[in-house]
């Protein structure tokens, strides 16, 4: 089984040279108005569509790994590729205790790399965890989280 996400983008081209550095590999397929990237780590099927108006609506996408080594290669990667936005270190976030890396797409979407330490009780509304996700970036702005 390997899990699928497709995004709406504004521009195929710009979206596939910013997914190469997250990923570190060229897309499978790619023409002008779609491109896919069929991927080992993580495994996904994840494809590019050029959007004919509005984009895809997500709070944020995920990857969740199993070590903080795998932390520690994620880091360096999107700090190499100068992408890396937010780490957030041993936080209480969604009622587990984790390492997180934060990321924006040139569309605005958000994405979280991720180890889990341990699960938390699970008390009160999400939005009094603490947790937070960085807000949509317009053009170049750094994310900014909620509060």
């Amino acid at each position: 089984m390997r899990p699928h996400i497709s995004l709406d983008v504004r521009d195929v081209s710009k979206s596939v040279a910013f997914y190469e550095k997250v990923f570190g590999l060229k897309p499978q397929k790619q023409v002008t108005d779609y491109a896919k990237f069929d991927l080992k780590a993580p495994v996904l099927n994840f494809s590019l569509v050029s959007s004919t108006g509005e984009v895809s609506a997500v709070d944020h996408l995920g990857i969740e790994v199993e070590t903080v080594e795998e932390i520690a290669k994620w880091k360096a990667r999107l700090q190499r590729e100068g992408i890396l936005e937010k780490v957030e270190n041993n936080i209480a976030c969604c009622f587990a205790r984790q390492d997180k890396l934060w990321f924006t797409d040139p569309d605005g979407n958000a994405w979280e790399i991720f180890t889990v330490h341990e699960q938390l009780e699970v008390t009160g509304r999400l939005s009094q965890t603490g947790c937070c996700v960085p807000k949509k970036a317009v053009a170049h702005e750094p994310a900014v989280c909620s509060d």
